[in-house]
């Protein structure tokens, strides 16, 4: 008879591989991931388990606490957390900031490297009255501070473009050419942008000019379909395929990580996401 933890644990793995392919689905020419916060219902072995089958190459936005659990997948973190200091209202644009970040990244960017993680995320922080002058200005000080740590680990710092017209108000590094400016100025191979492509679409749109334009900049791109951040489906404004075409043909050598919060069967959506971006 089975114990009740096999029971639970059978159960868990049969309702996590529902509704996949029974063979993996080719990722195409761009390397595919998944966030973790998107499928929190999930334990984190289990997507890992259903993202190895989809034919996914890593997880997206782990703790280090959890760096280790995709590589027993044959997969891998494919962007980390490494400074709980930083978050999305409070980060590089304000100077009283950036001792406590980078006492943060000497610590977790090492961590990260050694646990093979390529990137970790940074924030530009909310205006909250300043200019996006002395707001770049601030950004750039606080990851020339910081630039030598990522460069000599070889891991990427990349900092998100997020829109403040919908989910994030006041955040300062919401349009593109604000964060290429910044990483111009910082001039470094290990610092790029996350180019979430649901984020910019709500705030610029032009998405594949735009990428064309500023593709050495950027590090990371985000997947979320618009209006409201679901599936990569008809029911939504942006080509992805044609999107995703567009980087595959730059030879864009980073992570497409899915960001997008599933509607119906979870990985079935993941796993229909994969498919259309893969080209």
């Amino acid at each position: 008879m089975m114990t009740r933890r096999q029971l639970i644990g059978s159960s868990v793995a049969a309702w996590a591989t529902a509704g996949l392919p029974a063979t993996p689905s080719p990722a195409g020419r761009l390397k595919q991931s998944v966030s973790r916060w998107c499928y929190q219902d999930i334990p984190l072995d289990q997507l890992c388990a259903a993202a190895a089958k989809i034919g996914l190459q890593g997880i997206d936005l782990l703790e280090p606490a959890d760096y280790e659990t995709p590589r027993r997948h044959g997969l891998r973190c494919t962007m980390g957390y490494a400074a709980e200091i930083m978050t999305i209202p409070n980060g590089l644009n304000r100077r009283e900031n950036h001792a406590a970040i980078e006492q943060a990244f000497r610590k977790g960017i090492p961590q990260a490297a050694k646990a093979g993680v390529p990137n970790v995320i940074a924030f530009s922080g909310n205006r909250r009255g300043m200019s996006d002058e002395e707001g770049t200005a601030n950004a750039v000080a606080g990851l020339n501070r910081v630039k030598r740590i990522a460069e000599d680990n070889g891991v990427t710092i990349c900092i998100e473009l997020l829109n403040s017209k919908v989910d994030h108000p006041d955040y300062m590094a919401d349009h593109t050419a604000w964060g290429v400016n910044v990483a111009k100025q910082v001039n470094s191979p290990r610092v790029k942008l996350l180019y979430d492509i649901y984020h910019m679409q709500i705030m610029e749109g032009d998405l594949i000019e735009t990428i064309r334009k500023n593709i050495q900049w950027i590090g990371h791109f985000h997947t979320g379909g618009v209006p409201g951040r679901h599936n990569l489906d008809g029911t939504q404004e942006v080509n992805w395929r044609a999107v995703a075409r567009s980087i595959a043909d730059l030879k864009f050598q980073g992570y497409l990580a899915h960001e997008f919060v599933p509607q119906g069967k979870p990985l079935s959506a993941l796993a229909d996401a994969v498919r259309t971006c893969a080209v």
